[in-house]
């Protein structure tokens, strides 16, 4: 797909107006030609989403608090509601809504929505800029880390406007504490202060809103409070404006001002953010490969930059898991959603930047001490309450045992095991045990009720249910981590307990239906059709996925689950089975039930983070060489480098990560265990620069879109006759090499 991407400068010649090129600076049309792989990153791909919520065109610093993307369903509205000055969380809300308007606020209603051109926006990680064809206005931004930059140009002659308004309710406050200088303070989750502090390029005439009506009064505080700012009519209509936010103080977020944008123009600003990221996209080097490949493959590693964040300010924080502001002289992150990162987009830090990936661990347990909990999917306001599954554990786990030191290991097993012991396992429910829970900790398995049985436990959320298979899958493998953390850390008693307790998914094995199946309380078979029962997205019994998918959730103990399937063949027939079986219905029921299954591929869902390591499974089979098929399957069929190139929710780095890590050609199949296993890349070349100094590398010789079978490998010189490698080995400076071909060659990687 030709995109504006690719054909920049085709694009700026034929399809914008002479005043737009103009006004275009050097420093934005050197961001098309691109600092190495930058220019594969295009922020639009996934925008449409298939069913699910899409991806956004996030405009940041890696990593960093302040994200801004327009405010718009998706890609294919043409209109723009706003420009918020900072995306708080990946999913969950904005604050401070920006519009620039040339009607006169004073005398005219409000403009709701503005229309863009699609073919007249650049989406860079670090530039944004679209041109509003309605009232004629460019509008341009580049992000610092507690910073925003934003340029207006407005048409000669007409009114130039900047309006302010609120994305939350409560008690929020605008003040034009000069012409040219505003402070705010937007509540955000019903308690949490955002703070700002901006300042304008000139003069202007400010005023208030509150209730619908105009003020010229400078400060407004109150539920529905907006403010304005207006410049001369026969001003050169280049409005600059500048802002910092804080989650401290107003003080705050003047010295965050003054210590990122005080000295710095807008140029200087986006080659900053520029070199930002290109430090980061540049890590990893790669040649051979299609073009489409390599830009699926560099925004995929973009996306996995989103999240976390670092709310640190000054060497402190504000911590909405206590409500405090705390010293500290490490980066305090925020914004996680376990249930997701765990699988992949952790293990990916731990390679890329495992110094920040120790920050993030020891912003957990930061949390854990706060709250008296270690949280689940952990956001500026606490712990968001999500999904299912205490998941932090797999990913101390997997950085313990990487070499990972720099947090309190002791500290958070404290909080692993009083999660794992008296927290409720309860899908979207914080806080202590249930009956439910009781029941888990005693016969080993999360109770179910019946079809059409009532609900009686007034915990459990009307919507969200039981998930009472799926509950006993994810804690299983939680507590194998927790237990194999006590081992490594001489806890005897408790690695026996927790051991033990990993082996607790058997108990929902059913010979019968060769399925994992859900059990009352007594411990009876609940009858019930692993393909479709449970409710909407099955989740009474399971999460968003059917049975089907919940088969294979034994990260921690795949031998196992090949001994329940009667051994290799079994195994294999039944991985085979997934990827054919029929949906038995139509896909518009199906997916009415399911809606987060998408990406399907028989039984399949590439678009939902349970299925991401079922294709490597055939690893553990004698025939490695159908990971690989599958794999180069997926990627081709389901990540395309255009607006419907994501196959479910990406959320922030979880899935992309997968994407990465697969296109490289391998993946850490099992968090917890120090091991990779080996796909088909889709380059000739990879060459990952490794914090410590060395590189990792992987060459696949005569690697193409044909020759997606392994014929043989090395490493590190020596003959590799499994389809697996170490950690040690990747950040010792390795190098895999692959001989690739067009026909499998069956006998590779068998044991």
């Amino acid at each position: 797909m030709l995109t504006k991407v690719m054909v920049p400068k085709l694009k700026l010649v034929l399809c914008i107006p002479l005043l737009w090129i103009q006004t275009v600076t050097n420093a934005q049309t050197k961001s098309y030609e691109g600092t190495g792989n930058l220019k594969y990153v295009d922020p639009l791909i996934g925008n449409v989403g298939h069913l699910l919520e899409p991806t956004r065109p996030t405009v940041q610093l890696p990593n960093q608090m302040i994200r801004m993307f327009p405010q718009r369903k998706d890609y294919k509205d043409d209109q723009i509601s706003s420009f918020p000055l900072n995306v708080v969380s990946h999913r969950l809300g904005q604050v401070f809504a920006l519009s620039p308007s040339i009607q006169d606020p004073q005398v005219s209603n409000w403009k709701k929505n503005m229309t863009y051109d699609y073919d007249l926006e650049i989406n860079r990680p670090w530039y944004y800029s679209t041109y509003l064809v309605d009232d004629e206005v460019k509008v341009e931004f580049t992000p610092g880390k507690k910073t925003g930059y934003f340029k207006f140009e407005f048409p000669s002659k007409s009114h130039k406007s900047l309006l302010f308004g609120n994305y939350n309710d409560g008690q929020n406050e605008f003040n034009f504490i000069s012409a040219r200088e505003l402070t705010a303070v937007e509540i955000y989750h019903g308690n949490i202060k955002v703070y700002l502090y901006g300042i304008f390029s000139e003069d202007g005439v400010t005023g208030t809103v509150q209730n619908g009506g105009l003020s010229s009064v400078s400060k407004v505080a109150g539920k529905d409070a907006k403010a304005y700012i207006s410049f001369p009519k026969n001003s050169s209509g280049k409005i600059e404006f500048k802002y910092a936010i804080s989650y401290i103080s107003t003080a705050q977020a003047k010295k965050n001002y003054d210590k990122e944008l005080k000295q710095r123009d807008f140029n200087a600003q986006y080659a900053v953010a520029e070199e930002a990221w290109a430090k980061v996209i540049n890590q990893i080097h790669s040649t051979g490969g299609t073009e489409a490949q390599k830009r699926s493959f560099y925004t995929a590693l973009y996306r996995c930059y989103e999240r976390m964040v670092d709310i640190s300010e000054d060497g402190q924080y504000f911590s909405g898991f206590d409500n405090k502001i705390h010293q500290s002289n490490r980066p305090f992150y925020v914004d996680d959603w376990a249930w997701d990162t765990y699988l992949a987009h952790h293990p990916l830090r731990v390679i890329l930047n495992p110094a920040q990936e120790e920050d993030m661990l020891n912003s957990y347990v930061n949390m854990y001490e706060q709250s008296g909990w270690m949280p689940t999917f952990p956001v500026l306001f606490g712990d968001h309450a999500c999904m299912n599954g205490f998941h932090s554990t797999i990913s101390f786990l997997d950085a313990h045992r990487k070499g990972l030191k720099n947090f309190d290991l002791n500290k958070a097993y404290e909080g692993l095991a009083k999660n794992a012991n008296e927290a409720t396992m309860l899908p979207w429910r914080n806080g202590p045990k249930t009956e439910l829970d009781d029941i888990y900790h005693s016969k080993g398995f999360f109770p179910a009720l019946a079809i059409g049985e009532s609900e009686y436990v007034p915990a459990v959320d009307k919507f969200e249910k039981r998930q009472a298979v799926a509950v006993t899958l994810g804690n299983s493998y939680d507590d194998w981590a927790l237990g194999q953390l006590a081992k490594d850390m001489g806890k005897k008693e408790d690695f026996a307990k927790f051991n033990a307790r990993g082996q607790n998914y058997r108990n929902l094995w059913n010979p019968e239906n060769q399925m994992f199946m859900p059990k009352d309380k007594n411990g009876n078979w609940v009858k019930i059709d692993p393909k479709f029962d449970g409710g909407m997205g099955g989740r009474e019994y399971y999460d968003e996925n059917n049975g089907w998918t919940y088969l294979w959730q034994v990260q921690q103990d795949v031998n196992g689950l090949i001994g329940l399937l009667g051994g290799k063949t079994g195994f294999e027939n039944k991985l085979d089975q997934l990827f054919r079986e029929p949906l038995g219905r139509s896909q518009y029921e199906f997916q009415a039930r399911f809606p987060d299954v998408t990406g399907i591929v028989g039984q399949f869902s590439m678009g939902n983070e349970p299925s991401f390591h079922i294709p490597y499974l055939y690893n553990f089979t004698d025939s490695p060489w159908k990971t690989q098929k599958r794999i180069r399957f997926l990627l081709d069929t389901w990540f395309k480098d255009n607006v419907f190139g994501i196959p479910g929710d990406e959320d922030g780095g979880g899935m992309t990560a997968f994407v990465v890590f697969s296109s490289i050609g391998f993946y850490p199949l099992t968090p917890g265990l120090p091991v990779y296993t080996i796909g088909s890349p889709v380059f000739e070349n990879v060459t990952i620069d490794l914090p410590n100094g060395k590189t990792f590398q992987m060459i696949a010789n005569n690697c193409s879109v044909i020759n997606k079978y392994i014929q043989s490998a090395k490493f590190d010189g020596q003959v590799l006759t499994r389809p697996w490698f170490t950690h040690n080995q990747l950040i010792s400076g390795g190098k895999l090499e692959l001989e690739m071909g067009p026909k499998p060659n069956k006998k590779w990687g068998v044991e």
